[in-house]
């Protein structure tokens, strides 16, 4: 294996593949705040052409956490094909990278289970922004709760009714105002401001019923902690459609947000016999580059390798929904919009190679470099893309999380542009309240006073 190469007359030697992933990366505050980025734009250069020449077999072999020191490591390792592997070890990743770019969607689909999160983080590392969009388009994943994410043609929300005291008046104010503008096909999910089965069973069920009353075809979910869920299931008989949890790609930064493989097994299982969703896919994770350095869980690796690592450990359990928070949590990681729109580019070609249905929370916290302008561009080319669903909150401004993201007026317009509609129940729904007129927004539209007859 070759760690080194030579640039205008400079000879450029890297320690290992781990060195040459993260100064091959795109600039990122933390990887520069980690020690391990380039240290020049030449040497970034450098680290990409040693990276291009490199096989999968020899990124496979050298993952940035090894084998024995790392239970996200073994779930990546463990849930290869061999024999799909067997056919593509030998490609560089330079050559995968021309592969991705020219094949067809089925062609792609193929050797998806012979791949790991360094390979495809790898892959990453050599694309622009407009081959990280092109690829990502040819890609198509489906998952099935009550109803389906990810068909062509669709582009789905979810609806985040977040209320800084958790007060059931006010999340349901936002959940009526919300399905006036159609958002909320995805799930109707709630961040809880305190941490509580009580709470948490209380809101599912508010969900359910609205839901039940009003003949909303989607799914509920409480973004509580999911040992708490899981409480929930074993305590009370609330109905919970998908169960939540954020992930990290390091068994150190799992730690951190109290969860390991072997409880996120036990969790699985649970929900699987007690869940009240109708289809195989019912879990919810949220990922975000970063959260491993902040825990100090990064072992030296870069945060996009990490953050390839976090859609490995969320596809051992076939979930609905996976999305990366992309500017949340702020500008130690993605210093500014730049950085941020091309780390949702990333994370959005990352999740959907490695075959789970991806959306992107596109968002920025309000004392990172970035603006509405940065939000708006990110979300228009992830929908170019086919990004599976944005979060629609009113005014984009979350008054309980203090960031800001997509609003119900930017998913309207995005599916505007677009072409796009809602998830096809979901939208024929909609279409008998009157909220949507031929998949566009109707002249009631807006008017949560629909649902307090």
């Amino acid at each position: 294996m070759k760690l080194k190469t030579t640039l205008f007359g400079e000879v450029y030697h890297f320690r290992d593949v781990k060195e040459v992933l993260a100064k091959a990366n795109e600039e990122k505050s933390g990887d520069v705040l980690a020690g391990i980025a380039a240290g020049t734009i030449v040497e970034r250069i450098a680290a990409k052409a040693v990276l291009a020449d490199m096989t999968l077999e020899d990124i496979r072999n050298n993952p940035v956490i090894p084998y024995e020191d790392d239970d996200v490591t073994r779930a990546d390792q463990d849930a290869v094909n061999a024999e799909v592997f067997g056919k593509i070890k030998s490609w560089t990743t330079g050559e995968f990278r021309e592969f991705l770019l020219s094949a067809t969607s089925e062609e792609i689909a193929s050797i998806r289970t012979g791949l790991t999160a360094e390979i495809i983080a790898g892959a990453a590392k050599l694309m622009s922004n407009m081959d990280l969009v092109a690829a990502a388009r040819k890609m198509h994943v489906t998952a099935t709760c009550n109803t389906t994410i990810g068909r062509t043609g669709t582009l789905s929300a979810r609806l985040q009714p977040n209320h800084a005291t958790d007060n059931p008046e006010g999340i349901m104010a936002s959940v009526m105002e919300g399905i006036s503008y159609g958002v909320g096909d995805a799930v109707i999910g709630l961040n809880p401001a305190v941490d509580s089965i009580e709470g948490t069973a209380g809101i599912l069920k508010q969900f359910k019923d609205f839901m039940t009353k009003w003949q909303i075809p989607t799914q509920n979910c409480v973004l509580a902690h999911v040992t708490t869920q899981m409480k929930v299931l074993e305590k009370t008989n609330a109905p919970m459609d998908l169960m939540f949890q954020s992930l990290a790609g390091s068994q150190i930064a799992s730690r951190a947000f109290g969860i390991n493989v072997p409880l996120m097994d036990e969790a699985y299982a649970l929900m699987k016999e007690k869940k009240s969703s109708t289809g195989p896919n019912f879990m919810y994770f949220e990922t975000g580059q970063g959260s491993e350095l902040s825990s100090d869980g990064n072992h030296g690796a870069d945060q996009l390798t990490l953050e390839a690592r976090c859609y490995a450990f969320a596809k051992r359990y076939h979930p609905f929904l996976v999305n990366t928070v992309v500017g949340f949590i702020g500008p130690e990681y993605l210093y500014d919009g730049r950085q941020m729109i091309r780390a949702g580019l990333e994370d959005h070609f990352m999740g959907k190679l490695t075959g789970i249905p991806m959306g992107c929370d596109v968002c920025y916290t309000n004392h990172m470099r970035a603006d509405q302008n940065d939000l708006e561009n990110l979300a228009m080319m992830l929908t170019l893309a086919d990004c599976n669903y944005f979060m629609g909150i009113p005014a984009g401004d979350d008054v309980m999380l203090m960031y800001q993201t997509t609003s119900y007026h930017d998913v309207a317009a995005l599916r505007t542009l677009s072409g796009k509609k809602p998830i096809a129940e979901f939208n024929r729904r909609m279409e008998e309240l009157g909220i949507l007129e031929n998949g566009s927004l109707s002249t009631k539209a807006g008017d949560p006073s629909i649902f307090m007859a």
